[in-house]
């Protein structure tokens, strides 16, 4: 059976309440992460289901890979959660693996994708610089224009982009993220608006010049369903998926974790029926053969 997982909310001063549109129960109206999917030591799903209800994530990670195809790695690779940016969050970078193996006691480093759920007219994202060096950036850091040599991007709601650990990114007010990234934690701030400590790692990281792809799905519809991809790389793969009616869903890898992100219906594995709504996140695990979908539906779909 899937692996259904309870929630994790983390309060943010830039969070807001658009949680609640996901069926939701958040702590506060400063509400800005959701981790839907995670087994990272900050933040651990529970699941809900069947014979491991109660217990983490991690846990059924480390006792019974078997579940997860006798994946290689020591830690769960993937995180998956949903942003409400209500107010600008800082200008940050993430490292790569390497950095963050040296450095930060052998953690993943963190590349992401995000898919915009909703945006604001006229809302925009910071990805990435026009500076060419680390002296470069210094100089317009200590001169305060440092939001001057960011590009700017205006965005709307169905559109995608890879943000490759290096880059320097924000995502601005108004807009609802889900992303789905390495499962690590860890951001160096260079610029938060005078709300937070800035970080001075965040120099080391950086990937200066670079020129971003931007990110145009690959369609195709299968039985009558609408499946988009939209990334594919080292790291993960992210699809989404448009059900309407009854869709035969054959897992590609031997796990995969799944958000429903609109509508409702249900999940049918092995004669038995798991309904899922707006809202939901669970892991197909390599137990799970065939599975069919039923509803009215927009799927996340990721897997390595």
């Amino acid at each position: 059976m899937p692996l259904f997982l309870k929630p994790i909310f983390f309060e943010k001063i830039w969070g807001g309440n658009k949680l609640t549109q996901f069926n939701y129960d958040i702590p506060s109206e400063s509400t800005g992460e959701c981790w839907g999917i995670s087994a990272h030591p900050n933040g651990k799903s529970m699941i809900l289901n069947g014979p491991y209800a109660g217990q983490t994530l991690d846990q059924v990670w480390t006792q019974h890979r078997e579940l997860f195809g006798d994946f290689p790695s020591k830690d769960f690779p993937l995180l998956c959660k949903i942003v409400d940016a209500n107010e600008p969050l800082s200008i940050h970078v993430h490292p790569d693996d390497s950095y963050a193996y040296e450095f930060e006691n052998g953690q993943y480093g963190k590349s992401e994708c995000w898919y915009i759920i909703d945006a604001e007219e006229d809302a925009e994202v910071l990805i990435g610089t026009t500076v060419n060096s680390k002296e470069e950036l210094e100089n317009q850091i200590n001169q305060d224009n440092l939001l001057e040599s960011l590009k700017r991007v205006k965005v709307q709601p169905g559109e995608f982009y890879f943000i490759p650990a290096g880059t320097i990114h924000s995502i601005g007010s108004g807009i609802t993220v889900y992303e789905t990234m390495q499962s690590s934690d860890i951001t160096y701030r260079l610029y938060d608006y005078n709300r937070q400590r800035e970080n001075s790692s965040s120099l080391d990281v950086i990937q200066y010049s670079q020129e971003l792809p931007s990110i145009v799905p690959e369609n195709e519809i299968i039985e009558n369903h609408k499946c988009s991809h939209i990334v594919s790389n080292d790291f993960f793969t992210m699809v989404k998926w448009e059900v309407s009616g009854t869709l035969n869903y054959m897992k590609p890898r031997e796990f995969c974790l799944v958000s429903v992100l609109n509508g409702d219906g249900q999940i049918i594995i092995d004669g038995e029926i798991f309904k899922i709504q707006k809202g939901s996140n669970f892991v197909l695990t390599s137990e799970d053969l065939d599975s069919v979908f039923e509803g009215d539906f927009t799927l996340i779909i990721s897997y390595i």
